[in-house]
């Protein structure tokens, strides 16, 4: 029972650490995503492809060089058998056999030494043919990938573009959600500002604000003030009543040395002589 207590307990922290290891991987792909630029992958894999075909080139090169060594010697061991050969001809004929056999038994070592040669010659040269092909091959592939790698990232990059602009017309963007919100802020600030202009003008219309150019004004001043908007107010509105009455009058056949125009020109001068009027 203690040997179970002590198993469940050692499961809980590694399930503990998968899940922050699973959690920690998540965000690091999802991050990884967001920085990833598919032309900087696709650039660095044609990089990578090109310096694999330049090594290719190099083993070429490298096998080439082989073999054209190779080569010489196998010429100069064909010049050295032809010239024991016949120098064992000139000792035979000067009646010399045992300068003959000497160099007929060096001519046959040389012999030895140009069949290794040739076929480490024959092996070399399949060699590179082969490594040539591949090259060539590699070749193409490299060339096939550089011109998909461009229509990609021509592709991409239009693609991009076209997605700012929708992004800039619908006012998504991050540039122009910051446009957006410094043109609201500016909007807001200019409607705060005329209704600070507008309390002050009212402020200093009833008096509660002075104006430090023109100095402060008395209670009287502000008193004559209001008494001449009121007499103002009051002639108009006297005239105002002139005119419903003169138009409420009955039209009916006036009487003899009756005169109703007379009588509205009448009021109306005396609507004019009262206090406030625009007689006084």
């Amino acid at each position: 029972m203690a040997a179970m207590y002590l198993y469940e307990g050692m499961v809980a922290p590694m399930g503990v650490m998968k899940r922050v290891q699973l959690v920690f991987r998540a965000k690091a792909n999802k991050a990884l995503d967001r920085m990833e630029d598919p032309r900087e992958t696709l650039d660095y894999s044609y990089q990578q492809q090109l310096e694999l075909l330049q090594k290719v080139r190099r083993g070429v090169a490298d096998v080439a060089t082989s073999r054209k060594r190779i080569e010489l010697q196998i010429n100069q061991l064909q010049q050295n058998s032809d010239k024991l050969d016949r120098q064992a001809r000139d000792a035979l004929g000067a009646g010399r056999e045992d300068l003959a056999r000497e160099a007929l038994g060096r001519k046959a070592g040389v012999q030895s030494q140009l069949q290794d040669l040739q076929t480490q010659y024959a092996a070399m040269q399949a060699e590179e043919e082969k490594l040539t092909n591949a090259s060539q091959r590699l070749d193409a592939k490299v060339q096939a990938f550089r011109t998909r790698k461009e229509t990609i990232k021509a592709t991409y990059t239009a693609a991009e573009a076209q997605t700012r602009i929708n992004e800039a017309f619908t006012g998504i963007s991050e540039e122009m959600g910051d446009v957006g919100m410094a043109i609201q802020r500016a909007e807001d600030k200019t409607e705060q500002m005329k209704a600070r202009a507008g309390a002050i003008d009212e402020l200093m219309a009833s008096g509660a604000l002075d104006d430090a150019v023109g100095g402060r004004r008395d209670d009287i001043q502000a008193e004559l003030d209001r008494m001449g908007a009121t007499t103002g107010v009051d002639g108009e509105l006297a005239r105002m009543k002139a005119e419903l009455e003169s138009a409420r009058a009955p039209q009916i056949e006036a009487g003899p040395g009756t005169s109703f125009p007379a009588q509205a020109s009448t009021a109306a001068h005396t609507a004019d002589q009262q206090p406030g009027g625009d007689g006084q």
